[in-house]
């Protein structure tokens, strides 16, 4: 296999790569006195997704909507928003530290009332089992607050509702300094009956985010039940609902930096169901084991909810102190995860040292090349020699244009002669493709590149090349169309796979040299709309491999030009 083979096969692996990781009704009780109808041995669910809800108002604001009902305010050192005393559900989340865009002040908006646009919250409750009827508190429900009514690390904040035949509910609303809410709810029993009571939990969403769902991400619904990951797009759940039981796990909706997550209580077996209908989408529990509640005593039951933001030592640190099985997996590391993982903490180091995101990507490449170093010799000390032998390749296969099979054997006993392996050259790069893939999906898919600048003109690693070569980079007073936005960093990466080729064996099938020539300017305009950081990290890849190559072919005595 030659250089051009070689070039090819790392290409269209990446590809691959990338495509493949693209394209890859219970009912619910709502607000009023509910007949229950559950016992043991039915099949349990949590609400439904639309059964009795309010007609969404597209003229009330976000604000209108906030303001229009009591609320508990909330706040940390990262989140900042209020808890709806009208159903006691959390569904105002501002990311404090973060913006919406890189020169806007406006800070990501995250969470949004029920009956907005864009409604996405959560909420906590019990459904109930047996025969009675039993007033439950549900989404038109209003709690009380008693106490500190301002939500912070230090000051948790308890709501009740009484249900007027001797239930009354409590919730008591714990926040950390991150992420985490730790929510306790609590039925007393004032009657002289008994009940039966499943706590569940669910989030609830209204449309999809903004921009592409594509690339080798994976946005939509996620969770871990017992010891497997499960992801499913929101496409999915369109044509399927998903259903699953298990005794240990979470669930949750997850973008590309931000996620929902709800953990229900240790060691209780729970049925998980991820829905869809007409556009709203809701992840959801119930614990199947009923919590039995007698007169005079009391039921609790404790869920873990996250409103975070993905960064990796905030989620590692709470999989680890919480015991929550593969949480750091809410960060979609891929299929090379024990690859993708150690080198974004090798690149947040020098991130840290630098005080630079596009220094710690080309420190971290120049580094891969080195680890690279002798295979990259050896291929390249290959390459060079098919190099010197390519006029005598074209000169058989002009001799013996008419008989492939005794060109076959000529060029067999060329290799031989010369003790020359063609796929020698292939073999090392190949096994480099899944390393390289790690760190073009470690670049892509974590928080702490989003905003980061480079130097010049790259003010957000996250984001494309702000730059266009059909207005001459800004020279020109003129807002090319986005088709047209190919810039500075991706035509400098089409130039060196250019240079890349030329010090590479020429393929001695005219068709196939053709196809090769448009390669750098096919992966130009393909790598365009990619984060910066993923240029940045190709381009000096591609330097630093012509730089060795070239000096090995010196060495060889092979023509550069």
């Amino acid at each position: 296999m030659d250089g051009k083979n070689v070039l090819l096969a790392i290409v269209l692996s990446s590809l691959v790569l990338i495509v493949w990781a693209t394209f890859f009704e219970a009912p619910i009780v709502e607000q009023q006195t509910v007949e229950s109808k559950i016992t043991k041995n039915e099949d349990l669910s949590s609400p439904s997704i639309d059964e009795g809800e309010k007609e969404i108002k597209s003229e009330i604001t976000r604000n209108d909507l906030i303001n229009n009902v009591k609320r508990i305010k909330i706040e940390n050192e990262n989140i900042k928003g209020s808890i709806s005393l009208q159903g006691a559900i959390i569904d105002d989340i501002i990311f404090k530290n973060y913006n919406e865009t890189l020169n806007g002040k406006s800070k990501v908006i995250f969470l949004n009332p029920k009956n907005s646009l864009e409604e996405y919250f959560i909420e906590t409750g019990w459904a109930s089992g047996g025969n009675e009827k039993i007033k439950l508190p549900l989404s038109e429900t209003i709690w009380k607050v008693k106490g500190n009514s301002m939500l912070t690390p230090n000051n948790p904040v308890t709501i009740e509702w009484d249900n007027g035949n001797g239930l009354i509910f409590t919730k008591k609303i714990e926040l950390d300094e991150k992420f985490l809410f730790k929510i306790t709810q609590t039925i007393k029993n004032n009657t002289n009956k008994s009940f039966q009571f499943y706590p569940y939990a669910q989030i609830t969403r209204t449309g999809k985010p903004e921009g592409m769902q594509i690339y080798i991400l994976h946005e939509g619904f996620l969770g871990v039940f017992g010891d497997e990951l499960v992801e499913k797009d929101y496409d999915d759940i369109e044509k399927e609902k998903f259903t699953i039981n298990k005794s240990k796990g979470w669930l949750g909706i997850t973008d590309k930096y931000w996620l929902t997550a709800i953990v229900p209580e240790k060691g209780k077996e729970f049925k998980a169901e991820f829905v869809s209908k007409k556009e709203k989408y809701r992840a959801n529990y119930i614990i199947k084991e009923a919590k039995i509640l007698n007169p005079g005593s009391s039921i609790t039951n404790e869920i873990n909810t996250f409103v975070a933001a993905k960064e990796v030592a905030v989620i590692d640190n709470y999989a680890e102190q919480l015991g929550i099985e593969k949480f750091d997996l809410a960060i979609d590391w891929g299929w090379f995860y024990f690859f993708t993982k150690p080198l974004f903490f090798i690149i947040d180091y020098f991130f840290k040292l630098t005080g630079n995101f596009g220094l710690a990507i080309v420190i971290i490449t120049a580094l891969v090349r080195l680890i690279f170093f002798p295979l990259a010799n050896y291929s390249f000390k290959s390459m060079a020699k098919m190099k010197i032998l390519q006029p005598e390749m074209l000169r058989l296969k002009e001799l013996h244009k008419d008989d492939k099979v005794k060109l076959q054997q000529e060029m067999m006993a060329l290799y031989k002669r010369e003790k020359v392996n063609p796929i020698s050259g292939c073999l090392p790069v190949l096994i480099q493709i899944p390393f390289f893939f790690a760190i073009y999906k470690m670049l892509y898919v974590t928080l702490e590149m989003r905003h980061q600048p480079f130097f010049g003109w790259i003010q957000d690693l996250s984001a494309r090349d702000p730059t266009s070569i059909f207005n001459l980079f800004g020279l020109i007073p003129w807002d090319p169309p986005t088709f047209l936005m190919i810039g500075a960093w991706p035509i400098l990466m089409g130039l060196s796979m250019w240079v890349q080729q030329k010090l590479n064996p020429t393929p001695p099938d005219p068709i196939q040299a053709k196809i090769f020539m448009f390669f750098p300017l096919f992966l130009t305009i393909i790598l365009a709309p990619f984060p910066s950081g993923l240029v940045v990290y190709w381009t000096v890849n591609n330097i630093l491999t012509i730089a060795q190559q070239w000096v090995i072919m010196r060495g060889t005595k092979v023509k550069t030009v």
